[in-house]
């Protein structure tokens, strides 16, 4: 032990502790012996302390009235609390008072001492477990990686990528994240090689592939909604899986997850695209064929995305579900605080879309302001940023207030994001869009491996806005840049999160099926 664990020990009865604090210091901890609040409270003031021991029963001011005036000290240092008894309403009070632990007496020495270990050294252990379990586990993922996978068992191998993803950024030290990382880059090497090589083929359906995003109301939503239970469809913008186990945790005592699926974003990975093509049912060459009125190209000017109420109806008309529905669509806080107060009139509707944007907004606010590229640096700080934002959303303040009804609740998202690194040069004419993981346009110039090009934009689903288009998508990290002012570009995207490519995380989406816990 480099520096001695310094313990504050407050007891009236210190004096018959004196075997335990001998045993203590012989294990190298120092040990700050005081007999009542007042004086524990005076030296916690004064010392630089590891832990407080804090015996719950003594005269003059007892040890939950000191616990409180510690905590407004300092809330970090963790307490122990010994009580000579196990009373319910004590226990409670001592634990919402942000106890750390708790030991009965009379105390053991080695329970003492296990107690110390879990409380100072348990964030190391189980870092030290979870880094162990990951090593024993990366060779079996490589291998599976390598085997060639089907599109099942790669929603299989990216949940549990993303599982290690998460175990790994909650533990100390980098090294086997990085090996994680390394190994995701490699992961979504073979991601790239397989949907490359299918994608056309699932596209005109000679080939039976994963659920895609125009299939996601056919597949994944009208067999969710054959009992009359009320359903609220969810679509979060630019939710990735990660993001979804994030967020996972604060509806756990509202709602109980019955299935977590995935499907697979169409390309590009895109809000124009992809979420269009839900809720139209159609792939973007349909919709541009049968739907002129709603559908609008990159290059033609107004919003993209603001007929999905009209792609939605159209569709349910189309497909004879004779359903009551709502759609809403929350773009700022303000309608988020009308959806809260009128959410209890979904209840009497078959189906109720809700739109929510934020997260599609936090990832295109990070590249224009330098405080947020600061807030969300790489994947652990982006995913703690979209808990916080869910947990204090109008969102979830309604789905808090309609979980005591007998709802289902689906949440998914229409395309991931990925943090690019890589710039590929692209030359294209004034007419090119501008998009850095996808383009198209009629005179692109551009190095053949490194990307996925549809010449023929109508058999890739898409529409052909010139004679001659042609669509390029980035493929892992890349983004695109121009030859012209290329370093100021590449300096100002690099280390951004980005959508419209082919990665594992913006085409391999969460469709999450939740049951209310009310009744």
């Amino acid at each position: 032990m480099s520096a001695k664990v310094r313990i504050l020990w407050a007891d009236d009865e210190i004096d018959h502790l004196k075997p335990q604090i001998m045993f203590l210091e012989e294990k190298g901890y120092e040990i700050i012996p005081v007999t009542n609040g007042y004086d524990a409270i005076e030296k916690f003031k004064e010392e630089r302390l590891d832990v407080v021991f804090l015996d719950e029963s003594m005269p003059g001011i007892g040890g939950l009235d000191t616990l409180a005036k510690l905590k407004e000290i300092d809330n970090n240092v963790p307490v122990i609390m010994i009580t000579k008894n196990e009373q319910e309403d004590i226990m409670e009070e001592a634990i919402g008072s942000q106890i750390t632990d708790y030991l009965i007496k009379p105390v053991k020495p080695n329970q003492i001492l296990l107690t110390l270990k879990r409380v100072l050294q348990g964030r190391r252990l189980v870092s030290e477990k979870t880094n162990s379990n990951y090593q024993q586990t990366f060779s079996t993922i490589f291998s599976q990686i390598q085997m060639g996978l089907d599109h099942e068992e790669w929603k299989e191998i990216y949940k549990r990528i993303i599982y290690w993803e998460l175990e790994l950024g909650n533990t100390e030290g980098r090294e086997m994240a990085d090996v994680m990382n390394m190994q995701k880059t490699e992961a979504n090497a073979e991601f790239v090689r397989y949907v490359s090589k299918h994608y056309l083929s699932w596209i005109s359906g000679e080939e039976e592939g994963p659920t895609l995003s125009h299939q996601v109301f056919d597949r994944l939503v009208f067999p969710n909604m054959d009992d009359g239970i009320p359903t609220i469809l969810c679509v979060i913008d630019n939710l990735r899986f990660d993001q979804w186990k994030t967020i996972e945790p604060l509806l756990a005592d509202f709602y109980t997850v019955e299935e977590e699926k995935m499907f697979f974003s169409i390309l590009p990975t895109s809000t124009q695209y992809s979420r269009n093509a839900i809720f139209s049912g159609m792939t973007p060459a349909e919709m541009s064929r049968q739907h002129p009125e709603y559908w609008k190209n990159d290059i033609d000017e107004g919003g993209k995305n603001n007929h999905e109420r009209d792609f939605l109806r159209e569709q349910l008309k189309r497909k004879r579900k004779d359903y009551k529905y709502s759609y809403t669509k929350i773009t700022n806080h303000e309608n988020g605080k009308n959806m809260v107060d009128n959410v209890h009139n979904m209840l009497d509707k078959d189906l109720n879309v809700i739109v929510y944007n934020f997260v599609d907004m936090l990832s295109h606010a990070r590249t224009e302001m330098e405080v947020l590229k600061e807030l969300a640096s790489d994947e652990v700080a982006y995913r703690s940023l979209t808990r916080s934002w869910f947990e204090h959303s109008p969102l979830l303040d309604a789905l808090k207030r309609i979980s005591e009804k007998k709802i289902r609740l689906l949440i998914t998202t229409d395309h991931g994001t990925m943090r690019v690194h890589n710039p590929v040069k692209v030359v294209g004419d004034k007419n090119t869009t501008s998009n850095l993981r996808y383009k198209h346009g009629k005179n692109l110039n551009y190095k053949a491996s490194d990307v996925l090009a549809f010449k023929d934009p109508i058999k890739a689903g898409l529409p052909r806005p010139n004679v001659s288009s042609t669509f390029i998508f980035a493929l892992n990290d890349d983004f695109f840049v121009y030859p012209n002012n290329y370093n100021h570009y590449v300096n100002y995207y690099g280390n951004t999160f980005q959508h419209g490519g082919l990665s594992l995380e913006e085409v391999v989406i969460p469709f999450v099926v939740l049951n209310s816990k009310g009744q």
